[in-house]
């Protein structure tokens, strides 16, 4: 099949899909939620702050009904912005995520206008010709190293419109660039080992020291990340050779328009001096951000920081001017404005449920099925309870305090060690993310590769069961160990 076929005259409509946009699917989750306040019994736990976890924990055997608060049209429709924030006190909720989508595509928008991006990228082809396939697994390894050590997930959309651009001037697709980033962060927040987002506050949580259960926890991570990275490798070479087996092939030759803006097209491959002095000012910035989450405790309003000084330090450099600086900056920051809004409808979506009160209730239920199992059903049941809640609580964190106060002492009971329970836990959580439609990241990650949420289902379900089969294997054997 020609390109030609494969695509339409309009890049809009090559990149066009029947199937629903992130923003309507999010905003039926919100309805679909709604209704289930209405039917699901409002129920609460006494929580106590424990002070290691620097959070309010759910406490064991306290679970009580409260009067039931339905949520309604009003609340459906002012979700998307309780999303943000809550309208009624201003606390913040994701509008901090937000504005560093913001500030990063500004930061993006000044990088592209310098022109040592595409240049550079045609420098990396030029130099790993022959060689390109093995970008996929140092990429992905990197990746899963900040996974596994302080949760890498919001900070990785930071990569999407570098990282794309690369992969796909390598002749593969855009959801090999996107399998890259988020697949490799996600298979490391799998297989947590010292990330204080997951391992450490459901340990915590749990009442036991993080390091228990680690060597398990390694063999998830070291195999998990062989698993996707074969995978990957697969996946690419495979249409590379013919790129009509592409989950996308019919977007390809949009997407090339899009990501490489015409860069293939030129022979030059020098770096000017202003460009390599702006390369290494991109790659500072980047090291800078990982250093601040990692040892700093920096968070969005400071990694936004860093990216428009940034901004304005490469602009400067590169003499762009004040017009040009602002105009690209105000140009990069509206690329990623629908990513923006996304953010705000996936928070919206837990917004409805906390307000519902029906979480508590879903963990009750769970504490009373499990009480008394043997070892292994026990343990593998944990592990599909944490899946379905992790769809309504994405973030890891927020899992860990909900559940593991209630779920970890059950392990008491059926001779589990709680350590297992927190891989359990954390697994789950790392699964459902490579997929999950109220997660921030897998619909932002989505947005800025142009990928629709079918294709990536169409892509990655037979490494989900893969991964789930594999994960099912090792904490099963840690139940008899």
């Amino acid at each position: 099949m020609s390109d030609e076929k494969l695509t339409s005259s309009k890049p809009e409509e090559d990149l066009a899909t029947r199937f629903p946009t992130a923003y309507s699917i999010l905003f039926l989750l919100i309805i679909l939620v709604a209704a289930l306040t209405w039917i699901i019994p409002a129920g609460q736990y006494e929580r106590t702050m424990n002070e290691e976890v620097g959070r309010e924990i759910a406490v064991p055997g306290t679970y009580v009904t409260v009067d039931s608060n339905p949520q309604g049209f009003v609340d459906v429709m002012l979700a998307p912005t309780a999303g943000f924030y809550d309208p009624d006190s201003y606390v913040a909720n994701a509008i901090d995520v937000a504005l560093f989508v913001l500030f990063l595509g500004g930061f993006l928008g000044v990088i592209n206008a310098t022109g040592a991006i595409d240049t550079g990228i045609r420098n990396v082809m030029h130099r790993l010709k022959g060689r390109e396939i093995w970008m996929i697994p140092i990429l992905m390894t990197l990746f899963a190293l900040g996974g596994t050590t302080y949760g890498m997930a919001e900070e990785t959309l930071a990569f999407y419109a570098i990282l794309i651009p690369i992969i796909i001037a390598a002749g593969y697709d855009a959801i090999t660039g996107v399998a890259v980033i988020l697949i490799g962060a996600g298979i490391g927040v799998l297989g947590s080992t010292i990330n204080p987002f997951a391992t450490v506050i459901a340990s915590n949580a749990a009442d036991i020291p993080f390091t228990d259960g680690i060597v398990l926890r390694l063999v998830l991570l070291i195999g998990g990340l062989v698993i996707c990275s074969v995978y990957v490798m697969r996946y690419a070479k495979r249409i590379k050779l013919d790129p009509t087996r592409s989950v996308v092939a019919r977007q390809q030759n949009a997407h090339r328009k899009l990501f490489l803006q015409g860069h293939d097209e030129l022979e030059n491959f020098d770096l000017s001096g202003t460009q390599k002095i702006t390369l290494v000012i991109f790659a500072l910035t980047f090291i800078a951000m990982i250093w601040g989450v990692s040892s700093q405790g920096w968070w969005m309003a400071r990694m936004g920081a860093l990216f428009f000084g940034s901004a304005i330090v490469i602009g400067i450099i590169s003499r762009l001017g004040e017009k040009k600086l602002t105009s690209s900056f105000v140009d990069g920051a509206r690329d990623l404005l629908g990513v923006a809004l996304v953010v705000g409808l996936a928070r919206g979506i837990v917004v409805i449920m906390e307000q519902g009160m029906i979480a508590d209730t879903i963990l009750h239920s769970a504490e009373s099925t499990l009480g008394g199992l043997p070892e292994l059903t026990f343990i593998n049941l944990i592990f599909w309870i944490e899946v379905g809640m992790s769809f309504f609580v994405p973030s890891s964190s927020g899992l860990a305090v909900l559940s593991m106060p209630i779920l970890a002492p059950l392990g008491d009971f059926a001779d589990v060690g709680r350590d297992l329970v927190v891989t359990a836990y954390q697994s789950a959580n790392g699964l459902v993310n490579l997929i999950n439609p109220t997660f921030a990241v897998v619909v932002g990650g989505l947005a800025i590769g142009r990928i629709s949420y079918d294709r990536w289902l169409v892509f990655i379900w037979p490494l989900l069961l893969i991964l789930t089969v594999f994960i099912s294997a090792v904490i099963s054997i840690g139940a008899f160990l």
